[in-house]
């Protein structure tokens, strides 16, 4: 994980038409907030946040908060992200300030890596849960959760147990989940659906599982 180096301006008026206002002029009106400083009001260059958005995506995301006038700088995480209905404008910026030494809650993407027996013996990945989110801190992250899916034939899966991120970052989770599974080939050439997902997690809770025995 890295900090991405982000400017911002102190912004004073409020409201929705302050808001249209900083949007007009490339700005998005953001908010920056902490456990023990005071919220502050921001305005963020809308071309710099999104070529940032573009590079890096919006998951997991890092900064090194610099606001003009001040000789500090802030470390927060992107905590949420508003945007218009078709996804084409920045709305509104949330930042939450972080503290390098705590343990925080994020969530990472999940990739699958390699291609499994399953798949070329056609059978259809499935990514049943897309984003996992993770304890550990900040500097700790993974940019993305790695799942190697070589060896899983279909009728395979990869639970949320079976994941293992090293001892410094934790999956809080209380039922051990589908988090990547093989299913047959459909028997029409459809695409896969959301629904479909669905029904083949459903299909594989109902499967039994092994558990991990207590250390």
């Amino acid at each position: 994980m890295e900090l991405i180096e982000l400017n911002a301006k102190p912004r004073e008026k409020t409201g929705k038409g302050a808001a249209r206002k900083l949007r007009a002029a490339k700005a998005i009106p953001a908010i920056v907030y902490g456990e023990k400083t005071e919220s502050a009001m921001l305005a963020l260059d809308a071309v710099e946040f999104d070529k940032i958005i573009r590079n890096y995506g919006s998951m997991g995301l890092f900064f090194d908060l610099k606001v003009s006038g001040t000789d500090q700088s802030r470390a927060v995480m992107l905590k949420d992200m508003q945007m218009d209905t078709f996804g084409m404008n920045y709305l509104h910026v949330d930042l939450q300030e972080i503290n390098m030494d705590r343990n925080i809650t994020v969530s990472v993407q999940v990739e699958a890596v390699g291609k499994s027996k399953g798949v070329k013996e056609g059978g259809l990945l499935q990514i049943i849960r897309r984003e996992l989110e993770v304890v550990c801190k900040p500097m700790d992250t993974p940019d993305t959760i790695q799942i190697d899916v070589s060896d899983l034939d279909i009728g395979d899966a990869v639970h949320v147990e079976d994941i293992d991120l090293g001892e410094h970052i934790q999956i809080p989770h209380e039922v051990n989940f589908t988090v990547i599974t093989v299913v047959p080939p459909t028997t029409d050439g459809k695409e896969t659906t959301e629904e479909d997902e669905e029904e083949a997690e459903e299909k594989v809770k109902a499967a039994p599982v092994s558990k991990k025995s207590e250390e």
